[in-house]
């Protein structure tokens, strides 16, 4: 029994007329996202970088050579606002991670690239959290990973879709 049993049965005692099966599978979600997120960020953290940082230096990584997109590019993998985006990007170049650097398909316009410096950062926070990502999730079969993961893409899909 968990905390969300707990909740759950306290609802059904006050109001046993509302069936909140529902409420207990988002309110796992909700405290599951918590605990995996302090996890995260601790991992992140070893590496001078939190969830936002981290996210823009691996989406340019992820991207392939050259290891650069357009501030727009990232705004939509990060679903952030241009102003939220500036931001994260003028904070990593202030610290030598990323460059700003003319399109040279379009001289109008900027590209975002990893820097030597933030390419070697991003590559050994990757690989620590990939690392903790495996051991979060060791307490699933493989077979219950990919269950869950098909359930909570059948889920995704009902918003993303």
């Amino acid at each position: 029994m968990d905390q969300v049993d707990e909740i759950l049965s306290q609802w059904h005692r006050e109001r046993p007329d509302l069936d909140v099966g529902p409420m207990g599978l988002l309110g796992r979600l909700a405290r599951l996202y918590s605990h995996l997120t302090r996890a995260v960020e601790k991992t992140l953290a070893d590496y001078g970088l939190n969830a936002a940082s981290f996210d823009v230096l691996a989406t340019l990584r992820r991207s392939g050579a050259p290891y650069a997109l357009s501030p727009s590019a990232l705004m939509a993998t990060a679903m952030v606002t241009s102003g939220t985006m500036t931001n994260r990007i003028d904070q990593l170049e202030k610290t030598g991670l990323i460059k700003r650097q003319a399109n040279p398909d379009d001289g109008r316009s900027t590209l975002i690239a990893l820097t030597q410096q933030g390419h070697a950062l991003v590559e050994a926070a990757v690989s620590a959290h990939v690392a903790n990502q495996h051991r979060l999730t060791e307490c699933l079969s493989a077979a219950e990973k990919q269950q869950l993961n098909a359930l909570l893409a059948t889920f995704l899909a009902r918003f993303e879709s």
